[in-house]
C-alpha cells in the first residue's frame, strides 16, 4: 500500500479541518435564524388613539407611511370643542366615535375657507349649512360667527343659517344681500331664498337694489316700491328700489 508524502498528509487535514469549520458554521447560521424568528416582534396592534397615523384613505397604518394623524378622539358627531380647531377631517370609527384628523402637509381643507374639517369662521356654506369651499362656485355666504341661536350673532351679521343646535352667522360674500346689492327679478310672485339671485348692478339682469332690511313691510322707506319677505328669517322684510319697471 501506498503512503502519501508528508506534506500531503498535512494538505489533507487542512482541508479536513476546513470542511468540519465550515459545516460548523451552517449550523450556527441556521440556529441563528431560527433564534431570531422565535425572538422576533409582533407585529404593533395599531389602533385609534392621538398620534397614531392614517393613510390617504384614512385607514391606521404605521406612522413611517401615514398621510395624516389623529390630534383628537370624539364622540359621534362631534361637539363644539370636541375636536382642535385645526382639524382637517372627522372620521367615524365605530359607534358613537369619531377621530378628528389633521394632514401632515398641505394642503389643509380645515383651514378658513378649505372646505372640510369643522366649520368656523372664514368657511364658506351652501344654503343646506354645508360647508364648501370658497374657491368653488356656488356657496350662499360666508360664515363671520357661530352662535347658540340668531341673538348672539355679531352686529355685522347679514343673515342666518341653521346648523343642528347652532346657527350660522353669515356677512359679505356670497349670495347674501346686503344695502345697495342688486337682485335679479324672481320668477314667482311667493319665492324661497334660494330664488333671490343677487346680480351686479351694471348688468341687464339687475331688476332692483336692496334699500333697508325691516321688521314689518310698513317700516320701509318711502323709495321702496317692492319687499321680499322671509317668515321667521334673520331679516324678514328685504325692501326693494325697482330698477326697471
Amino acid at each position: 500500500m501506498s503512503t502519501l508524502p508528508r506534506p500531503a498528509v498535512a494538505a489533507a487535514a487542512l482541508l479536513v479541518l476546513a470542511a468540519a469549520l465550515i459545516a460548523c458554521a451552517g449550523s450556527d447560521a441556521a440556529d441563528g435564524r431560527q433564534a431570531g424568528a422565535s425572538a422576533g416582534h409582533p407585529r404593533p396592534v395599531l389602533r385609534w388613539t392621538p398620534g397614531a397615523c392614517v393613510t390617504r384613505d384614512y385607514a391606521l397604518t404605521a406612522c413611517n407611511g401615514g398621510e395624516s394623524e389623529v390630534v383628537a378622539l370624539a364622540p359621534d358627531p362631534p361637539g363644539p370643542g370636541d375636536c382642535p380647531v385645526d382639524t382637517d377631517n372627522v372620521l367615524r370609527i365605530g359607534a358613537d366615535r369619531t377621530a378628528c384628523v389633521r394632514n401632515f402637509l398641505e394642503p389643509h381643507p380645515g383651514a378658513p375657507g378649505g372646505g372640510g374639517g369643522l366649520l368656523r369662521p372664514g368657511d364658506c356654506v351652501t344654503l343646506n349649512g354645508r360647508e364648501q369651499a370658497c374657491d368653488r362656485p356656488g356657496w350662499y355666504g360666508k360664515a363671520i360667527a357661530i352662535a347658540r341661536d340668531a341673538a348672539s350673532c355679531p352686529s355685522r351679521t347679514l343673515d342666518t343659517l341653521d346648523d343642528d343646535s347652532r346657527v350660522i352667522c353669515l356677512g359679505t360674500g356670497g349670495q347674501v344681500l346686503d344695502r345697495g346689492a342688486c337682485v335679479a327679478r324672481p320668477v314667482l310672485e311667493v319665492i324661497s331664498r334660494s330664488s333671490v339671485v343677487r346680480v351686479p348692478c351694471d348688468s341687464r339682469q339687475a331688476w332692483a337694489k336692496v334699500v333697508s332690511f325691516e321688521r314689518a313691510p310698513g317700516d320701509c322707506p318711502p323709495s321702496a316700491q317692492r319687499y321680499l319677505r322671509a317668515e321667521g328669517a334673520y331679516r324678514p322684510v328685504t325692501c326693494l328700489d325697482v330698477l326697471s319697471k
